[in-house]
C-alpha cells in the first residue's frame, strides 16, 4: 500500500517513513498543503491539519472532492468539535498527536480494511460495496458515507456508519461483539466489549426503532427490517 504522508515537521516526518516503511509500506512525503494537492498514486492519506501554507482541514476538503481514497488526519487538535469537524469534512479517522506508533499502525491497518479496491466487481452473490444498499426504508451509500431512512439523512457518527454498514453487510445474520469490535474498530482492541453495545444503543435511537438492530443473548446483534 501506498501512503501519502502530509506533515511539514521533517523530524517527525522522517520518523513516520521509516517507522511505516519497516512495516511494509510504501511513503510518499508531501511537507505542505500545494505538494499533497499535487501528488498521485497514493491508496491512502495521513494528514497533519498544522500545516505552514493552508490549513489542513481544507486541505482534507480539496482531497475528498477528489478522491475517494481514505484519509487519516494527525493533529495536535484533540476537542471534540475538531475531531467532528474533521470527520464531517471527510476523514475516515482522526489520531491525535502525540500518538504511539503502533496506535498508528493499527489505525491504517483497519482503515484498510475498510477500503473498496477501485474498479473490483463482486463476485456472484457478493454485495456490492460500490452501490447504495437499501435494506426496507433503509438506504447506505458507502462510497458517499451517507444513510437515509424513509429519504430523510440520519446524522451518523463515523464509527455508527460503520457499525451500521458492517452490520449491512450480511443483513439477518448474528454477527458477535468480538467480530464487530475486529472489524469495526480494530482487530488490536483491548477496550471492553461494552463500546459494541453503547453503539448499538445510540444506532437504535437515530432509527427511531429498537427491532432495526436486534440482540441475540449471549452471541451479538442482527440488523435486519422491522416487522
Amino acid at each position: 500500500m501506498r501512503l501519502l504522508l502530509v506533515e511539514d515537521d521533517r523530524s517527525i516526518a522522517a520518523s513516520v517513513v521509516e517507522g511505516l516503511t519497516a512495516e511494509g509500506f510504501e511513503i510518499l512525503h508531501a511537507a505542505n498543503g500545494a505538494e499533497a494537492l499535487a501528488a498521485a498514486g497514493y491508496d491512502m492519506v495521513l494528514l497533519d491539519l498544522g500545516l505552514p501554507d493552508m490549513d489542513g482541514r481544507d486541505v482534507c476538503r480539496q482531497l475528498r472532492a477528489r478522491t475517494a481514497v481514505p484519509i487519516i488526519m494527525l493533529t495536535a487538535r484533540a476537542e471534540e468539535f475538531d475531531r467532528v469537524l474533521g470527520l464531517e469534512l471527510g476523514a475516515d479517522d482522526y489520531v491525535t498527536k502525540p500518538f504511539s506508533f503502533r496506535e498508528l499502525v493499527a489505525r491504517i491497518r483497519a482503515v484498510a480494511r475498510r477500503m473498496v479496491p477501485a474498479g473490483s466487481e463482486p463476485a456472484s452473490g457478493d454485495l456490492d460495496l460500490t452501490a447504495v444498499q437499501h435494506i426496507g426504508a433503509l438506504s447506505i451509500d458507502r462510497r458517499a458515507h451517507r444513510v437515509h431512512l424513509q429519504g430523510v439523512e440520519l446524522a451518523l457518527t463515523a464509527k455508527e456508519f460503520d457499525l451500521l454498514a458492517f452490520l449491512a453487510t450480511d443483513t439477518g445474520a448474528v454477527h458477535t461483539r468480538t467480530e464487530i469490535l475486529e472489524n469495526v474498530w480494530d482487530a488490536h482492541w483491548y477496550g471492553p466489549t461494552k463500546t459494541v453495545d453503547a453503539h448499538v444503543a445510540s444506532l437504535r435511537k437515530k432509527l427511531g426503532q429498537h427491532d432495526w438492530i436486534q440482540a441475540v443473548r449471549g452471541v451479538g446483534f442482527r440488523l435486519e427490517p422491522p416487522e
